[in-house]
Protein backbone atom coordinates (compact mmCIF):
# COMPACT_ATOMS: atom_id res chain seq x y z
CA UNK A 1 0.00 0.00 0.00
CA UNK A 2 1.31 3.43 -0.79
CA UNK A 3 -0.87 6.03 0.83
CA UNK A 4 1.77 8.67 0.10
CA UNK A 5 0.82 8.99 -3.56
CA UNK A 6 -1.93 11.55 -2.94
CA UNK A 7 -1.29 12.83 0.55
CA UNK A 8 1.32 14.97 2.22
CA UNK A 9 0.95 13.26 5.56
CA UNK A 10 0.04 9.73 6.58
CA UNK A 11 -3.25 8.81 8.21
CA UNK A 12 -3.03 9.11 11.99
CA UNK A 13 -4.89 7.18 14.67
CA UNK A 14 -4.55 7.47 18.46
CA UNK A 15 -4.69 4.21 20.37
CA UNK A 16 -6.03 5.06 23.80
CA UNK A 17 -6.95 3.18 26.94
CA UNK A 18 -6.87 3.50 30.66
CA UNK A 19 -3.45 2.77 32.11
CA UNK A 20 -2.73 -0.94 32.40
CA UNK A 21 -5.32 -1.98 29.82
CA UNK A 22 -2.83 -3.15 27.19
CA UNK A 23 -2.26 -0.39 24.63
CA UNK A 24 1.32 -1.44 23.96
CA UNK A 25 0.38 -5.11 23.66
CA UNK A 26 -2.46 -4.25 21.30
CA UNK A 27 -0.22 -2.07 19.10
CA UNK A 28 2.52 -4.71 19.13
CA UNK A 29 0.02 -7.25 17.81
CA UNK A 30 -1.57 -4.84 15.31
CA UNK A 31 1.65 -3.71 13.59
CA UNK A 32 2.64 -7.10 12.10
CA UNK A 33 -0.93 -7.65 10.86
CA UNK A 34 -0.94 -4.26 9.15
CA UNK A 35 2.50 -4.92 7.65
CA UNK A 36 1.27 -8.29 6.36
CA UNK A 37 -1.46 -6.36 4.54
CA UNK A 38 1.10 -4.00 2.98
CA UNK A 39 0.73 -1.00 5.28
CA UNK A 40 3.87 0.91 6.26
CA UNK A 41 3.36 1.75 9.94
CA UNK A 42 5.03 4.32 12.15
CA UNK A 43 4.45 4.72 15.87
CA UNK A 44 4.56 7.89 17.92
CA UNK A 45 4.72 7.13 21.64
CA UNK A 46 3.19 9.98 23.59
CA UNK A 47 5.23 10.47 26.74
CA UNK A 48 3.16 12.67 29.04
CA UNK A 49 5.75 12.94 31.81
CA UNK A 50 8.19 15.87 31.94
CA UNK A 51 11.21 13.56 31.78
CA UNK A 52 13.60 12.82 28.91
CA UNK A 53 13.64 9.54 27.01
CA UNK A 54 17.41 9.31 27.18
CA UNK A 55 18.77 8.03 30.48
CA UNK A 56 21.40 9.54 32.78
CA UNK A 57 24.79 7.90 32.51
CA UNK A 58 24.48 7.01 28.82
CA UNK A 59 26.91 8.67 26.42
CA UNK A 60 24.07 10.28 24.47
CA UNK A 61 22.66 11.77 27.67
CA UNK A 62 26.07 13.13 28.66
CA UNK A 63 26.53 14.76 25.25
CA UNK A 64 23.11 16.38 25.56
CA UNK A 65 23.97 17.65 29.03
CA UNK A 66 27.18 19.08 27.58
CA UNK A 67 25.06 21.26 25.28
CA UNK A 68 24.59 19.42 21.97
CA UNK A 69 21.42 20.54 20.16
CA UNK A 70 21.05 17.11 18.55
CA UNK A 71 22.62 13.75 19.36
CA UNK A 72 22.31 10.81 16.99
CA UNK A 73 23.16 7.31 18.12
CA UNK A 74 23.83 4.83 15.32
CA UNK A 75 24.35 1.08 15.43
CA UNK A 76 24.12 -1.66 12.84
CA UNK A 77 20.42 -2.16 13.62
CA UNK A 78 19.06 1.16 14.86
CA UNK A 79 19.39 4.93 14.74
CA UNK A 80 18.19 7.10 17.61
CA UNK A 81 17.85 10.87 17.33
CA UNK A 82 17.61 13.01 20.44
CA UNK A 83 16.58 16.59 19.73
CA UNK A 84 16.79 19.16 22.48
CA UNK A 85 13.84 21.49 22.80
CA UNK A 86 11.14 22.23 25.28
CA UNK A 87 8.89 19.53 23.91
CA UNK A 88 6.03 19.91 21.53
CA UNK A 89 2.31 19.39 21.51
CA UNK A 90 2.34 20.01 17.75
CA UNK A 91 2.10 16.36 16.79
CA UNK A 92 1.28 17.26 13.17
CA UNK A 93 4.69 18.96 12.87
CA UNK A 94 6.43 15.98 14.45
CA UNK A 95 4.61 13.56 12.16
CA UNK A 96 5.43 15.66 9.10
CA UNK A 97 9.12 15.86 10.03
CA UNK A 98 9.75 12.30 11.19
CA UNK A 99 6.92 10.03 10.04
CA UNK A 100 5.88 11.29 6.61
CA UNK A 101 7.21 8.19 4.79
CA UNK A 102 4.66 5.77 6.24
CA UNK A 103 1.03 5.04 5.38
CA UNK A 104 -0.29 5.04 8.93
CA UNK A 105 0.92 6.53 12.20
CA UNK A 106 -0.32 4.92 15.38
CA UNK A 107 -0.05 7.24 18.37
CA UNK A 108 0.08 5.45 21.69
CA UNK A 109 -1.87 7.71 23.96
CA UNK A 110 -2.70 11.36 23.36
CA UNK A 111 -6.34 10.85 24.29
CA UNK A 112 -7.08 14.57 24.19
CA UNK A 113 -5.89 14.96 20.59
CA UNK A 114 -8.10 15.50 17.57
CA UNK A 115 -7.08 12.33 15.74
CA UNK A 116 -9.51 9.45 15.24
CA UNK A 117 -9.23 7.04 18.13
CA UNK A 118 -9.22 3.34 18.74
CA UNK A 119 -10.08 2.70 22.34
CA UNK A 120 -8.77 -0.50 23.88
CA UNK A 121 -11.10 -1.52 26.69
CA UNK A 122 -11.03 -4.40 29.15
CA UNK A 123 -14.08 -5.00 31.30
CA UNK A 124 -11.89 -6.19 34.17
CA UNK A 125 -10.10 -2.84 34.14
CA UNK A 126 -13.10 -0.51 33.82
CA UNK A 127 -16.79 -0.45 33.07
CA UNK A 128 -16.64 2.93 31.33
CA UNK A 129 -15.01 4.27 28.19
CA UNK A 130 -12.69 7.25 27.88
CA UNK A 131 -14.13 8.40 24.55
CA UNK A 132 -17.49 9.55 23.37
CA UNK A 133 -18.82 7.75 20.27
CA UNK A 134 -18.07 10.73 18.00
CA UNK A 135 -14.35 10.49 18.92
CA UNK A 136 -14.09 6.76 18.20
CA UNK A 137 -12.96 5.20 14.95
CA UNK A 138 -13.50 1.79 16.50
CA UNK A 139 -13.62 0.02 19.83
CA UNK A 140 -11.51 -3.03 20.70
CA UNK A 141 -13.07 -4.58 23.79
CA UNK A 142 -14.04 -7.73 25.62
CA UNK A 143 -17.40 -6.20 26.60
CA UNK A 144 -20.55 -5.23 24.73
CA UNK A 145 -21.42 -1.57 24.28
CA UNK A 146 -24.43 -0.13 22.53
CA UNK A 147 -22.52 2.35 20.37
CA UNK A 148 -22.77 3.38 16.72
CA UNK A 149 -19.11 2.55 16.01
CA UNK A 150 -17.41 -0.63 14.78
CA UNK A 151 -16.59 -2.95 17.68
CA UNK A 152 -14.17 -5.84 17.67
CA UNK A 153 -13.03 -8.26 20.32
CA UNK A 154 -9.57 -7.43 21.67
CA UNK A 155 -8.18 -10.65 20.19
CA UNK A 156 -9.61 -10.04 16.71
CA UNK A 157 -6.46 -8.18 15.66
CA UNK A 158 -6.38 -9.58 12.08
CA UNK A 159 -9.97 -8.41 11.57
CA UNK A 160 -9.14 -5.00 13.03
CA UNK A 161 -6.15 -4.70 10.68
CA UNK A 162 -8.33 -5.60 7.68
CA UNK A 163 -10.94 -3.04 8.72
CA UNK A 164 -8.20 -0.40 9.07
CA UNK A 165 -6.88 -1.15 5.56
CA UNK A 166 -10.39 -0.56 4.20
CA UNK A 167 -10.61 2.65 6.21
CA UNK A 168 -7.22 3.77 4.86
CA UNK A 169 -8.34 3.15 1.29
CA UNK A 170 -11.54 5.11 1.90
CA UNK A 171 -9.54 7.93 3.51
CA UNK A 172 -7.21 8.03 0.50
CA UNK A 173 -10.14 8.17 -1.92
CA UNK A 174 -11.82 10.99 0.01
CA UNK A 175 -8.52 12.88 0.23
CA UNK A 176 -8.17 13.11 -3.56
Amino acid sequence: MNAQTNRTQPAVISIIAKSGTGKTTFISRLIPELKRLGVRVGVLKHHSHPTPFDTPGKDTFRMTQAGAEIVVGVSAVQTAVFLQHLGSDDLDAIIERFLSDVDLVLIEGYKRGDYPKIEVHRAARSQTLLCTPDELLLLATDADFDLPVPQFHLNDVPEIASWLVSWLKQTQTEGR
